[in-house]
């Protein structure tokens, strides 16, 4: 490597190019991996859904205790919160304050297939969905990033065409000579 020259030198003390101020690089590569995650839009999208979560309940939080609005909003977003599968419980507004983009991460496709047992790892569940094997209700999901509600997790099954799905069934004794045919 050659010599630097005197303003390269100079450059090069203010500039640190292993550590960016800016991002938080490290959280996100690590949540990127834990998650499967392909798009790093996807989890900047996140941060974002997260701060607009925790600005409405800092502004709700501010409310005086008394006001009837107060109980009202409070409600709503708890609510909306863990209808969505974000928080645990519906009991106070600390739980709001939480929310982080991690708890985005646990309610896409693949990660809810995982704690469903319907796959083994998030990379075999996110191939799954890619291919198509995967549906909620009668929509065939091909996106790893859809965010899966509570109410949703019900509905979510193999499609009816799915290989898998004629394997789970073969091995569990349930495949009948009708679907022998198909």
């Amino acid at each position: 490597m050659r010599k630097l020259k005197y303003h390269e030198e100079k450059l090069l003390k203010k500039v640190d190019f292993l550590n960016w101020k800016s991002e938080n690089n490290l959280y996100y590569i690590k949540l990127m991996r834990k998650f499967r995650i392909e798009k790093r839009e996807d989890l900047t999208l996140y941060n974002k859904y997260t701060k607009h979560i925790l600005d409405l309940a800092k502004k709700i939080k501010d409310l005086p205790a008394d006001d009837p609005f107060r109980t009202v909003a409070t409600a709503q977003l708890l609510e909306k919160l863990y209808s969505m599968g974000l928080i645990p419980t519906r009991k106070n507004l600390e739980l709001a304050l939480k929310v982080s983009a991690a708890a985005f991460c646990r309610r896409r496709l693949p990660v809810v297939m995982v704690k469903c047992h319907m796959a083994q790892t998030v990379k075999a569940a996110a191939t799954f969905v890619e291919q198509g094997h995967v549906r909620i209700g009668p929509e065939v999901c091909t996106d790893p990033a859809r965010l899966v509600t509570r109410n949703m997790e019900d509905f979510l099954t193999w499609t009816d065409t799915s290989a898998i799905k004629k394997h789970v069934m073969a091995y569990n004794e349930q495949r009948d000579d009708f679907d022998l045919m198909n």
